[in-house]
C-alpha cells in the first residue's frame, strides 16, 4: 500500500484556507497512487484552545470535508478535528473515512498535554479505536499520546499500522523522532508520523513527518517545509519481522503488574533514609 502524509502549514483558524491545501495534496497524492491520505491534528484550525472556533458536531465541516475528499479521491482519509460533545467538554478527534466516504473509526484522544492547556478545554478520551484498512489492522492516535507507550502496547496485539497525527512542537523535535521510531520497534509495526510545518498559537512546528518500518528502518521522512510525503508499506513484512523475532510473545501478562507495583513501593522505602544526605 502506498501511503500519503501531508505535511501542511495550518492557516490559523481558516477552514477554507485549510481544506483547500487539504484538497490539492490529496489530489496529488491520489494521482501518485496512495491508498490512504493523512492529515495532522486539528488540521482545519490549527491546535487551538479556542473551542468557540473549534469545536463541530460529528457532521460539521471538517468530518464532512473528509467524506467528501475521501469519495473524490478514492482514497482512505484520515485527520484531525475537534468533536463536540452532549455533556463535557469538546474533545480532540481523528477520524478516517473509507474510500467511499463512510466513516471506519472515530478517535478521542486519550492523552491532553497540560504544559499547553489542553487539558483545561478538551476532555480525555476513554478507548483506542482500531480499524481494518485490509491487508492492514490500524489505529489513528493523536500526538501527546506518542510518549505513552502502554497506549500502543495495548493495540500491539491487533495493530499491524499505527498512524500518529500531530501539531508538535518544534522545541521537542528530538523527541518526536526518537519516540515514532521506538513505538515502531518495540511494537513491529509501522509507524506514520504526520506533524505540521510554520507558526500557530505562539508556537513553532518544524515538521519532521515520518514513515518508520517494523524493523525501525526509516522509510521516508520529511524536512521543515511543506511537503507531500509518499512510502510504500507492505503487511508481510510485519507477519514475517513477527514471525521471525517474536518478541512479542515473551510479554508477561498484564495481571502481574499490581505485584511489581507492591515491589517498586518497597524499594522506594528503602531509599527514603539514603535522601537524607547530599
Amino acid at each position: 500500500m502506498k501511503i500519503a502524509a501531508a505535511q501542511i502549514d495550518i492557516h490559523w483558524h481558516d477552514r477554507a484556507a485549510n481544506y483547500e491545501a487539504a484538497r490539492r495534496a490529496a489530489h496529488a497524492a491520489a494521482q501518485a497512487g496512495a491508498g490512504l491520505f493523512v492529515l495532522p491534528e486539528m488540521f482545519a484550525t490549527g491546535f487551538s484552545m479556542e473551542t468557540n472556533v473549534t469545536a463541530e458536531g460529528p457532521d460539521g465541516p471538517t468530518p464532512t470535508f473528509l467524506r467528501t475528499l475521501a469519495k473524490e479521491t478514492g482514497m482512505s482519509v484520515a485527520g484531525g478535528f475537534v468533536i463536540e460533545e452532549a455533556l463535557g467538554p469538546p474533545r480532540n478527534a481523528s477520524l478516517v473515512v473509507a474510500p467511499d466516504g463512510t466513516d471506519l473509526a472515530l478517535y478521542h484522544k486519550i492523552h491532553q498535554i497540560a504544559i499547553l492547556g489542553e487539558d483545561r478545554h478538551y476532555g480525555p478520551g476513554e478507548r483506542p479505536a482500531p480499524f481494518a484498512l485490509p491487508p492492514f489492522e490500524a489505529a489513528c492516535l493523536i500526538c501527546y499520546d506518542l510518549r505513552f507507550p502502554e497506549l500502543f502496547r495495548a493495540l500491539a496485539g491487533v495493530c499491524t499500522l499505527f498512524l500518529v497525527i500531530a501539531s508538535w512542537p518544534a522545541a521537542r523535535q528530538r523527541h518526536w523522532d526518537i519516540l515514532l521510531s521506538a513505538r515502531a520497534v518495540e511494537n513491529q509495526a509501522y509507524i506514520v508520523g504526520v506533524n505540521r510545518v510554520g507558526e500557530g498559537g505562539g508556537h513553532t512546528f518544524s515538521g519532521g513527518s515520518t514513515v518508520v518500518s517494523p524493523n525501525g528502518e526509516t522509510l521516508a521522512r520529511a524536512g521543515a517545509e511543506e511537503t507531500l510525503l509518499l512510502a510504500e508499506i507492505d503487511a508481510g513484512e510485519v507477519l514475517s519481522l513477527r514471525r521471525s523475532h517474536p518478541f512479542l510473545q515473551d510479554r508477561k501478562p498484564l495481571e502481574r503488574q499490581a505485584g511489581w507495583e507492591k515491589t517498586a513501593e518497597e524499594f522506594q522505602k528503602t531509599l527514603k533514609p539514603l535522601r537524607q544526605y547530599p
